[in-house]
């Protein structure tokens, strides 16, 4: 239908909001924000990319965390990537939960019930250790059941807030775990942080297909916007039975899995994680799973991955001293 072939110029055409085309292109008919694009109201304001600028001058390296669907262990990777990092203690690590509607970072990292603290200089993170700061929206609830029923203008100005705000001091590694998909929360960040410097993206995945569909969206979506893609890392790859050692596959993966969609579109694979059910435990305590199973297979296979990312940043780094 004559809907669903503009539906699709519009899904698969959009010049971007800081493109010479922003709200003139064919794509761009019947966008609800092509008015805002075409009169240059979509990018960035100067003002708030030198605040931005200013605040975030201290951070090192940024990797953002995103996925194309929930329930993948996103969450869970970004806690554990940023105990991982946080165990050099000469590191000083950030972690910021930009998952509006669904914060699960609180839990995970054993803050639930922290309340955030301001200072002349801005909200002080809340402390795991004293080289690991911690930010979300779990901290301003009143209770962890609490729902967060915002329009998308809201949810931006709040990470725009996080951003602007918060005092996280010398950081060598600010990660950014973000909500599934391809959204305003994903575009915001983007928007803001182009103030600094992204090092890359990680995108977490399972081995079905169901999951890899979405992952494709998410890379295509990566591109769009130029984003460094680090690699994609297949969550719950297999479990092997503690008692009888044999593996299972739980999510059969039908088209190949992680490792052969990352071959067709020529993207790293950082690593497959077995599923282990102490890292769910870990999770609901509060835990880092890296510290109570240090020989699982899992932790050595996050290890490797966490090595991966950190030799990632460094050369990027390089790279970039090179160019100024």
């Amino acid at each position: 239908t004559a809907l669903a072939a503009q539906l699709s110029l519009s899904f698969t055409e959009c010049p971007g909001t800081g493109s010479a085309q922003a709200g003139r292109a064919a794509a761009c008919q019947g966008c609800p924000n092509q008015g805002l694009c075409a009169a240059g109201a979509a990018g960035p304001d100067p003002a708030e990319v030198a605040e931005l600028r200013a605040r975030l001058r201290a951070v090192r390296h940024t990797v953002l965390v995103l996925s194309g669907k929930g329930g993948v262990g996103k969450s869970t990777f970004s806690a554990l990537l940023a105990h991982g990092l946080a165990a050099d203690e000469t590191k000083q690590v950030a972690l910021l939960d930009i998952d509006i509607c669904g914060p699960s970072i609180p839990k995970i990292m054993g803050l639930e019930g922290e309340q955030v603290h301001q200072s002349g200089s801005g909200w002080s993170p809340v402390y795991v250790e004293e080289n690991l700061g911690v930010m979300s929206v779990g901290f301003l609830l009143s209770s962890p059941d609490d729902a967060v029923i915002w329009r998308g203008p809201k949810k931006n100005g709040l990470i725009k807030q996080f951003l602007r705000d918060v005092d996280w001091g010398e950081v060598d590694y600010l990660i950014v775990d973000t909500p599934p998909g391809t959204s305003d929360e994903h575009l915001s960040i983007v928007q803001y942080l182009s103030a600094t410097r992204i090092d890359g993206v990680v995108i977490v995945t399972t081995p079905q297909e169901v999951s890899l569909q979405d992952v494709r969206k998410e890379i295509n979506f990566c591109r769009k916007v130029k984003l460094p893609i680090i690699g994609v890392v297949e969550n719950m790859s297999g479990f092997v039975c503690p008692k009888c050692k044999n593996e299972s596959q739980i999510f059969p993966p039908t088209t190949g899995g992680a490792e052969k969609m990352c071959q067709n579109l020529s993207v790293s694979l950082l690593g497959k994680v077995p599923l282990d059910p102490q890292i769910g435990k870990s999770c609901d305590s509060g835990q880092s799973f890296l510290a109570e199973a240090p020989e699982s297979p899992a932790t050595l296979s996050y290890r490797n991955i966490i090595q991966r990312i950190q030799e990632y940043c460094e050369q990027h780094h390089l790279q970039e001293e090179k160019i100024m």
